[in-house]
């Protein structure tokens, strides 16, 4: 049976993907083949696409997470059986493509209240979470947390579980649409529009002190109002550069003592054992309705349209790909 595998010629725009059919080999010693039903979409696809996280060689496959069906089970491998529903998410990325081999040792067993969508739109972001809010900065009730982007994908997320936690969280939102959302999540306080005064709203919310935490995915010139936004001995967190480069910030920002982190939850996930304790984490949070919401999906050929969507910052949600 022949199936469709998405091929990145070089770093680049969208034009660099192209579609393939392929036929997936029998899997190895320790592996198990998976029939993808939903592979999901991350903005650390996009870093892979244009080169800001090279991959190692080219033609590659990128894509860092997917669910589906076990369809064959290789030598040593005892854990599983053809027909489990199962998910994984982290390294080694090639995701995008029909039917995969990956190391048993990766996959998850999804439980029965857990769809193959859900899971594919919100394991690698429920693992970052997890990384996140108990790992990076330990999170809990009282804490005071702003969050940006906070109806999209890991922004909903990261609302719910820090919200379940007892938090008090503020989250930043581009649009009254978006902070509509974000309020079903469970935010506290919101502040809206591309061109509000952040550090202003944090510090009259917060009584003048500043957050204990500002988890911040936006880059660019957000990066240093998120730490403006932080209390004296808190912690501003960078997870990604979605509207851009982040500019040098002077080490004087950081007076007094505030702590500024960039944790990867690919290198986090390098470690299997981490790896396993994270995916466990998420897809407990899932069976307690801590998920991404679904904003668009496309087919797998479809995968420059998604890339357009997931760039353009249109969708509030998730992006999923189906085979």
């Amino acid at each position: 049976m022949t199936d469709q595998i998405i091929w990145l010629n070089a770093p680049g725009d969208i034009t660099q993907f192209h579609v393939e059919h392929h036929h997936c080999e029998p899997p190895g010693d320790g592996e198990i083949k998976i029939r993808h039903q939903a592979i999901g979409t991350n903005f650390l696809d996009v870093y892979h696409r244009k080169g800001i996280y090279p991959m190692p060689s080219y033609p590659a496959v990128i894509g860092a997470e997917a669910a589906g069906i076990v369809d064959d089970v290789g030598p040593g491998v005892s854990l599983f059986q053809k027909g489990d529903r199962v998910a994984y998410a982290g390294p080694p990325v090639g995701a995008y493509r029909s039917t995969r081999n990956i190391a048993a040792e990766r996959a998850i067993k999804l439980p029965d209240a857990v769809s193959a969508k859900t899971a594919a739109s919100s394991l690698l972001k429920g693992m970052t979470a997890y990384m996140l809010l108990k790992k990076t900065y330990n999170v809990r009730a009282g804490t005071q947390v702003l969050i940006h982007a906070a109806a999209g994908g890991l922004g909903s997320i990261l609302v719910r579980w820090a919200r379940s936690l007892d938090a008090t969280v503020i989250g930043t939102v581009g649009s009254s649409e978006k902070a509509a959302l974000a309020a079903s999540y469970g935010a506290d306080h919101l502040i809206v529009g591309r061109g509000a005064d952040i550090v202003a709203d944090v510090k009259r919310l917060t009584n003048g002190l500043g957050v204990d935490v500002a988890y911040d995915g936006i880059g660019g010139d957000t990066l240093l109002k998120s730490i403006r936004s932080v209390r004296p001995f808190g912690m501003a967190v960078t997870i990604g550069q979605a509207a851009g480069a982040i500019p040098p910030v002077p080490v004087e920002e950081l007076r007094p003592g505030k702590a500024l982190c960039h944790p990867s939850i690919m290198a986090w996930c390098a470690d299997v054992g981490q790896y396993r304790e994270a995916a466990l984490a998420a897809v407990g949070a899932m069976e307690a309705g801590i998920v991404s919401q679904i904003g668009a999906e496309y087919r797998l050929a479809d995968v420059a349209k998604a890339h357009e969507e997931m760039e353009s910052g249109r969708s509030a949600g998730s992006i999923l790909l189906i085979p």
